[in-house]
């Protein structure tokens, strides 16, 4: 039975999140440059799916949850930290420094070996940012750090 409540609670709050996502969403503010969609498309369409898997869950519980082992928790709240640290390193350190560092650190706490999780975090930060920047037009930040010796 507690089982019901905790998934019903969850929903509730997701409901609220994502009820708020979408608002902050709509107070974007888009230019008249910007394309026909613009930018709040994306996360609205994100805040109304989250909003009905709300639903989702709290009219339909898991009637048999499994919970995560202990051990596990503490791999969850690391890589939580690790994308709380990347979102505040992005723009100082830039996307190629952050995203090397995020999935080096993602790589460690799945305890990836550390050359390959070196070298692997280094060719795939690369391999996004020439995806983005080159051939879908997207700028990312090139860091703070660098604004001497880029741009």
């Amino acid at each position: 039975m507690k089982s019901h409540i905790t998934d019903r609670v969850t929903g509730v709050l997701l409901l609220v999140f994502s009820a708020w996502y979408v608002y902050m969403a709509t107070t974007f503010k888009v230019t008249f440059m910007a394309d026909p969609v613009g930018p709040k498309a994306f996360p609205i369409m994100l805040g109304i799916l989250l909003g009905l898997l709300s639903f989702y869950l709290i009219f339909k519980p898991d009637p048999n949850p499994t919970w995560p082992a202990p051990d596990a928790w503490l791999r969850i709240g690391l890589i939580t930290l690790s994308f709380i640290g990347y979102a505040y390193l992005m723009v100082p350190l830039g996307f190629i420094v952050a995203t090397t560092l995020e999935m080096f650190t993602l790589s460690l706490i799945f305890k990836g070996p550390l050359l390959k999780a070196a070298l692997g975090a280094l060719v795939f930060s690369l391999f996004l940012y020439g995806l983005f920047d080159y051939l879908l037009d997207l700028s990312l930040p090139y860091g703070m750090i660098f604004r001497g010796w880029i741009g």
